[in-house]
């Protein structure tokens, strides 16, 4: 499933990659005259860097015109291109083997690191390297491993060192799909880091070909092939001594420019063919070889050289791998952070735990069960069954996709697949069963806000119950000792799931109907903050990157809220419910004050009693309040928090998000 815009573009990415190899795959076998092993890297580095591969291949090793594959891979950049695609073909398939396997294993980032860089090292050297160029080095399997050792440990150091801080920064970056085998988005790190980690090792292994330690690009020709590639150069060429480019030519041309890798013969010496890692110097790795011939070396790097050059690379290395661990957490591993996707502008440094990003995640589009439009309420009464006189509800919690506005929804966590969650409605004395599914994919508790109950009804996990498994049920049962405006919500992950809407109202009416206050209208307000930032729901929270930008009233934000309708001299009761998470919402009505009647469910005494037109509803508070309609007009309950009236700081038909209209006809 696509989750991100990245999503797409990769999928894009992996197809022209599909399309790139395979025409390089073609292209090589029919046409382009070197030996197998180098048609085998170009193959996998174009596999690995997509489009970019192939440019490489075009730019640096696709034979022109025929016959001419020599003279065109001739210059030592493109030898450096040759020796640098050899290496990263190796080391990079054995990284990202490794980094599949101690992905599925749950191995933390820092052991991946350090596997990711034996598996690259030991497959480029002893299978990519010291195998599969046997036949060319000639000598024995264990002479080409001491020969191939020293260039191929400087080529993977410099390669780990660009393709490591790509690994852990993005992996442990906002996005930790990152770290999924099974996601898109992990090959396109392995991507992106192959190609980084080919322009570190590129300078490096320009040198090593240069200094006879790393065969570049080479000419591999069938002997009838020679003959005829020669006889079509000297028809061509007929007449033009100066420009010849024959086999013989190139010999020549090298001996004079670096006469130590000549035989006195005066024909191409050991050094001009390369072996597994030596090429001839400089501008003779696109010499052409029978099908039998050997690939000798002669490098003439210094000792002071080769250490100093060892040494630059080791450092590259350790910066690349350790330095990433001062801004991210590497002791973490994919089973640990489940490709959690953290919310933009999150700060996460090298000590946040998996568990903080877990409950600051997005909430994944995968897990969603339903979708509802706005057609569907939140708040909507449950009616009970009734077993030998216990009143029985029965609840269940999920994730679905609940529209706040014709054009916005959010990812949200629901009960009975709306938010709020149903409204349960009982009297002070009932006896109730209330019975929880959990069918969220991770574990929760009911908790039954302000009720005096049995202390293992209360609800919070791991303190009074086991929390409910996903798939898993139980059972709160008490006898309802009060009366007045409480509410359920979530007491396991509160942050992040009570954030997500899992809360609904619990209004007991009073045994004795004298002592209810009563009002012509009776009006519910839960109040909720989200946060929706590109295409994805996070939890609300006060803290850098967690800010709400939506905020609603029973699951919508104006101008999708209710208008209540009224008539001039009628009241209101409105009962506003800290159902929000992690802010003070001041509630404000128009039209006149209101008489405050009831707090967290207990009712003021008369004389106690007090007229305002604002109340600061925080987290968690309850405030009954009576508003009589004075005059006709439009009036409206809303936050007195400017931006709490907006979605996604934006006003629609003057205002949105906390508002509500109450029309009062005359």
């Amino acid at each position: 499933m696509f989750v991100q815009p990245v999503d797409y573009f990769l999928a894009v990415w992996f197809v022209l990659a599909g399309l790139s190899t395979a025409y390089v795959a073609w292209d090589q076998f029919r046409n382009n005259p070197e030996p197998v092993v180098m048609k085998w890297g170009f193959i996998l580095v174009t596999l690995y860097m997509g489009p970019l591969g192939l440019l490489i291949y075009v730019l640096a090793d696709k034979e022109p015109r025929p016959g001419e594959h020599e003279a065109f891979t001739k210059p030592l950049w493109k030898q450096g291109v040759g020796s640098t695609i050899h290496c990263v073909a190796g080391d990079a398939t054995g990284i990202i083997l490794a980094a599949a396997i101690t992905a599925a294993l749950g191995l933390p980032m820092w052991i991946d690191l350090i596997v990711e860089y034996v598996a690259g090292f030991a497959f480029g050297l002893f299978i990519f390297q010291s195998l599969f160029m046997k036949s060319m080095m000639g000598g024995t399997y264990w002479e080409n491993v001491r020969k191939s050792f020293m260039p191929e440990f400087i080529s993977m150091n410099f390669m780990m060192a660009g393709m490591a801080p790509i690994m852990s920064f993005l992996m442990m970056g906002s996005d930790m799909r990152a770290m999924e085998p099974t996601e898109l988005l992990f090959w396109g790190v392995m991507s992106f880091g192959v190609i980084v980690g080919f322009i570190a090792a590129y300078p490096a292994n320009v040198w090593m070909v240069a200094r006879g330690l790393k065969h570049g690009l080479m000419t591999e020709r069938e002997p009838e092939c020679d003959k005829a590639r020669e006889g079509r150069r000297e028809h061509a060429h007929s007449g033009a001594k100066a420009g010849m480019v024959g086999h013989h030519a190139y010999a020549r041309l090298d001996e004079h420019a670096n006469p130590r890798h000549a035989n006195p013969s005066g024909n191409p010496g050991p050094g001009h063919h390369g072996s597994g890692h030596g090429s001839f110097r400089g501008n003779g790795g696109g010499e052409s070889r029978g099908s039998h011939g050997g690939h000798g070396m002669e490098p003439d790097a210094t000792v002071p050289q080769l250490a100093a050059f060892g040494g630059v690379s080791v450092l590259a290395l350790a910066l690349g791998m350790i330095a990433p661990a001062n801004w991210v957490n590497l002791t973490l591993s994919a089973r640990d952070v489940g490709g959690a996707i953290m919310p933009p502008g999150m700060i996460m440094d090298r000590d946040t735990p998996a568990a903080a990003m877990l409950d600051m995640a997005a909430v994944h589009p995968r897990e969603i069960s339903a979708s509802y439009g706005l057609e569907v309420r939140g708040d909507r009464r449950l009616e009970p069954r009734i077993e030998g006189g216990v009143k029985v509800f029965d609840l269940e919690t999920s994730v679905i996709r609940w529209a706040i506005l014709p054009d916005v929804r959010v990812d949200a966590y629901a009960i009975n697949g709306q938010v709020p969650g149903p409204r349960l409605h009982i009297r002070q004395g009932d006896r109730v069963r209330i019975n929880v599914t959990n069918r969220l994919p991770e574990s929760t508790t009911i908790h039954w806000h302000g009720l005096i109950l049995p202390n293992e009804m209360d609800g919070p996990a791991e303190i009074t119950q086991e929390p409910i498994p996903p798939g898993g049920s139980y059972r709160y049962e008490f006898t309802a000792g009060q009366s007045g405006t409480y509410f359920y919500h979530s007491h396991d992950h509160v942050d992040r799931q009570q954030a997500l809407g899992l809360y609904g109202a619990l209004i007991i009416d009073p045994a004795a109907p004298q002592d209810e206050i009563t009002a012509d209208h009776d009006y519910v307000i839960q109040l909720q903050e989200w946060l929706m930032r590109e295409g994805l729901t996070f939890p609300a929270m006060p803290m850098d990157g967690g800010q709400p930008n939506y905020f609603t009233i029973n699951g919508r934000a104006y101008p999708s809220t209710d208008t209540i309708r009224m008539k001039v001299g009628e009241t209101l009761k409105v009962r506003f419910i800290g159902t929000n998470n992690g802010f003070i919402h001041p509630m404000h009505i128009h039209g006149g004050p209101f008489e405050v009647v009831a707090r967290d469910g207990e009712n003021i005494p008369e004389s106690a009693r007090f007229l305002a037109d604002t109340v600061n509803v925080g987290p968690g508070q309850r405030y009954d309040v009576v508003w009589q309609a004075r005059r006709p007009g439009k009036w409206l309950i809303h936050c007195h928090i400017g931006h709490h009236t907006t979605n996604n700081n934006v006003e629609e038909k003057g205002g949105g998000g906390l508002m509500v209209v109450i029309d009062v006809q005359s």
